[in-house]
């Protein structure tokens, strides 16, 4: 058995101590160390629990460690995915070590079964595209020492996790203040998902703009998506049939704004004659629509690089969670310009 005579640092707790207040046998405790599967999860969850209160440490892993970096998303179809992979590869590769994909969970938090293929696996570390991990999931990765850093869209870490996000409100201010300052006054916002404060740190950014620009916002110019082609191009077909419709667009994605970009064509609308429209992210086919879109840089690409660079490097000394936000910026290409007069 791997850590049978493993103690705390104070040399007091054994894990007889553990088995015998868990009322389970040695081996029993073992496996739950060791990742084992044949374990029930209230037996699991009971000795967790009681190595924590216990202040129980495993022995840190030795050099059978896989050399690996595993990067969990709940979804691998956006093409801000690939931003990401490349990211987390070129860190990983310098330093020697595979990346592991992993599909799993919700945008929130990854599927309950995946933490038991995890520890089996014991990466080297593991990178989080999710809004936050729930506490047995922290709890667990802590006890068998794999790091883990989330790379945060979301917005909302908790303030004990490492993480690296960017400047979601100053994008979205910064998108919607070109297009106010183009001249537009009706400028509509199709933002992402209302549960995630990436979301809602946009669309903050955009009433903030308008605002500043004198500008009210009318609520029916305002539209929560999915980050997705699909519901731009929903919303933006509601929003183009108004009797009053809007002369701009800000969309919380690209590719939503790419779901615009096709009902403005189908409404016979011309980019950027007749509508402006600005996209978030900046991925690499941004660049290819017709016409070349405008739209917010995040640095997907080096959020993804820090997040691995944290992970491989020694923790901070004092312990305190690590929280990076990168900037943002405007990248205007051909989709924007100032509101047909007449």
């Amino acid at each position: 058995m791997d850590d049978d005579d493993d103690a705390t640092d104070e040399g007091r707790v054994t894990l007889a101590t553990v088995a015998r207040k868990a009322g389970v046998s040695l081996p029993t405790v073992s496996k739950v160390l060791n990742g084992r599967a044949d374990v029930s999860h209230r037996t699991r969850a009971k000795v967790e629990r009681l190595l924590a209160a216990q202040g129980y440490r495993r022995r840190p892993p030795g050099p059978s460690r896989a050399p690996l970096v595993e990067l969990v998303f709940h979804e691998l179809e956006s093409v801000w995915a690939v931003e990401l992979i490349l990211g987390v590869e070129n860190v990983a590769k310098a330093n020697g070590a595979t990346v592991v994909l992993t599909e799993s969970g919700t945008r929130h938090a990854p599927a309950e079964d995946w933490i038991e293929g995890v520890l089996r696996r014991r990466p080297l570390g593991v990178v989080l595209v999710f809004s936050t991990l729930p506490e047995p999931v922290k709890g667990r990765l802590r006890s068998y020492g794999i790091p883990f850093v989330i790379i945060d869209p979301a917005g909302d870490p908790d303030p004990d996790v490492p993480s690296v996000g960017s400047a979601n409100w100053s994008g979205g201010l910064a998108a919607t203040r070109h297009l106010t300052e183009l001249g537009h006054r009706r400028v509509a916002v199709i933002t992402g998902p209302e549960d995630l404060m990436c979301s809602l740190a946009r669309l903050d950014g955009y009433r903030s703009a308008m605002a500043m620009a004198g500008l009210d916002v009318d609520p029916a110019l305002v539209r929560y998506g999915d980050f997705h082609v699909q519901s731009g191009y929903r919303h933006a077909m509601e929003l183009l049939a108004l009797p009053d419709p809007p002369t701009a667009l800000f969309a919380g994605s690209d590719l939503q704004a790419l779901g615009v970009l096709q009902a403005a064509r189908l409404h016979g609308l011309s980019v950027p004659r007749d509508l402006s429209v600005v996209g978030y992210d900046d991925v690499s086919l941004a660049q290819w629509t017709s016409p070349p879109l405008t739209t917010v840089h995040q640095p997907l690409r080096r959020m993804a690089e820090e997040a691995t660079r944290m992970l491989l490097e020694p923790a901070d000394p004092d312990g305190t969670a690590r929280r990076i936000e990168l900037a943002t910026r405007l990248v205007v290409r051909q989709t924007t310009a100032g509101p047909t007069v007449g």
